[in-house]
C-alpha cells in the first residue's frame, strides 16, 4: 500500500494562517463594538446638572429660639410662672407638616393684661425639580416673590409718597403669577404648586393697609421716609426684607412685623405681634422690630454653624 506524503512545512504554514485569522476576527469584533456604543460619547457632552443646595435636613423649629430671647419677646406681667406653665409658653407648638425635612415650623402665644404676643417661624427648604436651575437659584426666585408681594421697595430706590396710591406702585412690585411651588416633599415643582406658592406669600405679608378694610389708614411711626418703613435688609443671610403692619379691628389693634430672609436653598419667615383691646395705645414698632431682628439674626446663625 502507497504511503501518504508528510510535509512539516505545510503544516505549520497552516498553523500560522489560522492563528492569524483568529487574532483578527477578535481584534475586529473589539473594535466593532467599541464604536457601536455611544454611550462613552454622551457621557463626555451632556451637560453638567445644577449645584444642589446647601441644606438637606432642617432642624426642630421649637428648639431654636433661645429661652432668653423668647423672654424678652413674651413678656408677662411679672408674674412667677411654675415649671409647667413656662414649659407651656416657651416650649412653642410645633406645626403639623407631611415631612419636616422640606418644612417645620413653631407658634408661642403669651397672654397679658396688656394684650398678648404672637410669635411664628416657618422655615422652608427648597428643592429645584429643574436640572438647569439649582436649588439656591429657586429658592431666589421664591422668596422674591414673597418680597413683591409685601411690596417692599426695592434696595436704593426712592421711597414712594405720601401721597401715592397703590396703583402707583412700580410693575415690578406686582405679586408673580410665574413659578411653581417646592413646599411639598417630592412633589413635582410643575404640577399644582402654583396655588401652594401665593398661599406662602400671603401667608408671609400682611395684608397691605390700602387692600384691608381693618387696617390703619396712616402710621406715621413706619410712614414714607421713617427708618422703621418696611424695607429691604441688610446683612441677615444672603436676602431679607422686614415688614410692618398696624391693623385695628373692633376688637382692638395690633401690629404685625415680618421678617423673611434666605440663606443658601432655605427660607425663613419670621412673624411677631402685639395686640392690644386699648386702640389709644398703640404697639411700638421700633421695640417689636428690634426683637424680631434679633431673632432673625440668632436664627441666621444657627442655620449657619
Amino acid at each position: 500500500m502507497p504511503r501518504k506524503s508528510f510535509v512539516p512545512g505545510a503544516a505549520l504554514l497552516v498553523t500560522v494562517a489560522l492563528a492569524a485569522g483568529l487574532t483578527g476576527c477578535s481584534g475586529g469584533s473589539a473594535t466593532g463594538t467599541s464604536g457601536g456604543d455611544g454611550k462613552g460619547g454622551d457621557a463626555t457632552t451632556a451637560s453638567p446638572s445644577a449645584q444642589p443646595g446647601r441644606y438637606q435636613t432642617l432642624p426642630e423649629a421649637c428648639g431654636l429660639p433661645s429661652r432668653s430671647t423668647l423672654r424678652a419677646m413674651l413678656p408677662g406681667d411679672d408674674q412667677q410662672l411654675s415649671q409647667a406653665d413656662a414649659q407651656k409658653i416657651y416650649g412653642g407648638r410645633a406645626d403639623i407638616t407631611y415631612d419636616t425635612d422640606r418644612r417645620v415650623g413653631c407658634q408661642w402665644t403669651r397672654e397679658t393684661t396688656a394684650g398678648t404676643r404672637h410669635l411664628t417661624l416657618d422655615i422652608q427648604r427648597v428643592v429645584s425639580y429643574n436640572a438647569a436651575v439649582s436649588d439656591d437659584d429657586r429658592a431666589q426666585e421664591l422668596y422674591l416673590g414673597k418680597e413683591q408681594a409685601a411690596k417692599i421697595p426695592s434696595a436704593g430706590s426712592a421711597t414712594p409718597s405720601a401721597s401715592a396710591s397703590p396703583k402707583d406702585a412700580p410693575k415690578g412690585q406686582q405679586t408673580p403669577t410665574a413659578g411653581a411651588t417646592d413646599a411639598g416633599g417630592g412633589q413635582d415643582a410643575a404640577a399644582g404648586g402654583k396655588k401652594a406658592d401665593g398661599a406662602a406669600a400671603a401667608t408671609s405679608a400682611p395684608a397691605s393697609p390700602s387692600n384691608s378694610p381693618s387696617a390703619t389708614p396712616s402710621d406715621p411711626a413706619t410712614g414714607p421716609g421713617s427708618p422703621l418703613a418696611p424695607r429691604v435688609l441688610d446683612g441677615l443671610g444672603d436676602a431679607a426684607f422686614l415688614n410692618d403692619q398696624l391693623i385695628t379691628t373692633d376688637s382692638g389693634v395690633h401690629r404685625d412685623i415680618t421678617v423673611v430672609f434666605r440663606t443658601s436653598n432655605v427660607i425663613v419667615t419670621l412673624t411677631y405681634d402685639q395686640w392690644s383691646t386699648d386702640k389709644t395705645q398703640l404697639p411700638e414698632s421700633q421695640e417689636l422690630q428690634d426683637k424680631a431682628r434679633s431673632l432673625a439674626g440668632e436664627l441666621a446663625d444657627s442655620l449657619s454653624e
